[in-house]
């Protein structure tokens, strides 16, 4: 391994038209931007123009799982739409030549389920299982995402997540996994990424309170240390976002201009720097 890869959720950007947010990180010495999953909103044709010219690549979409977008709801009808929506975001993610998807099997802030569970994790299954192959023939890839447990009831964990993506028995994707969320669910942050092994296939990078790492308390060193030893080759995000109950409301209202140029700096550069630490050592 060289050095890993970088990318930078355009999330964070709330707001911000695509072209700055792709122009900032290239200027900062990122690999990739992960795109907004929205679809409708975005011209696929112009940040594939956009990207290339800045040299650098699409990593994944960050798919956004409203309650009308929700895989396990016990109405056919929102499952429907939460599968042809999963479709729309792997037909961009083809356009721009991005590799990678986030999945999830219900919707975010879904704290019970609205029906049996073992009817939801049927249907989550189901509805997964169509998206992958879907999106598969347009080379992309599925990887399913564990929230901590006060955004999800269900899926928290790496290993949960592991479960589930082998009863969905789809060939290509994976696992990716949050710091932010592993931070508060799992007894090891490093311990699981070793478990999960080859099916971790993507990361979100965060600290302890979702700022820019060395803004929290999470060590970063052994996560790097432990994505070393597993030859970890997807991409490595960070998705940081205001320390609120409504993160997006704070967004919306202008209160998050620290996550612009200075998070997206501080969040590489002293990843970085932690890297070169671990990647020095091993060699």
């Amino acid at each position: 391994m060289d050095r890993f890869r970088y990318s930078y959720d355009a999330l964070v950007y709330y707001g911000e038209d695509i072209s700055k947010s792709i122009e900032r990180v290239a200027r900062l010495g990122y690999d990739a931007i992960e795109l907004v999953g929205e679809p409708r909103e975005l011209d696929a044709k112009q940040i594939k123009r956009q990207t290339s010219d800045a040299g650098i690549a699409v990593s994944s979409v960050c798919s956004i799982y409203t309650a009308e977008r929700d895989l396990a709801h016990p109405d056919a009808s929102v499952r429907k739409g939460a599968l042809q929506y999963v479709k729309e975001v792997a037909d961009l993610a083809a356009e721009v030549g991005c590799p990678t998807i986030i999945a999830a099997p219900t919707a975010v802030m879904k704290l019970k389920p609205l029906a049996d569970r073992d009817e939801e994790r049927k249907w989550a299954v189901e509805g997964l299982r169509a998206a992958g192959e879907y999106a598969a023939e347009r080379d992309v890839s599925l990887t399913l995402e564990c929230w901590n447990r006060y955004e999800t009831y269900w899926l928290n964990r790496l290993d949960q997540g592991i479960e589930l993506w082998n009863e969905v028995g789809l060939e290509r994707g994976g696992v990716m996994g949050d710091t932010f969320h592993m931070n508060i669910e799992e007894d090891s942050i490093a311990g699981a990424i070793g478990r999960t092994g080859p099916l971790l296939n993507h990361v979100h990078l965060a600290d302890s309170n979702r700022a820019a790492p060395g803004a929290g308390h999470i060590d970063f060193a052994p996560i790097l240390q432990a994505l070393a030893d597993i030859d970890f080759a997807g991409y490595l995000t960070f998705e940081l976002l205001p320390p609120s109950a409504d993160p997006f409301g704070v967004m919306a209202a202008g209160g998050h201009q620290a996550f612009f140029d200075q998070y997206t700096e501080q969040a590489i550069t002293t990843i970085r720097r932690v890297e070169a630490e671990v990647l020095g050592a091993r060699a």
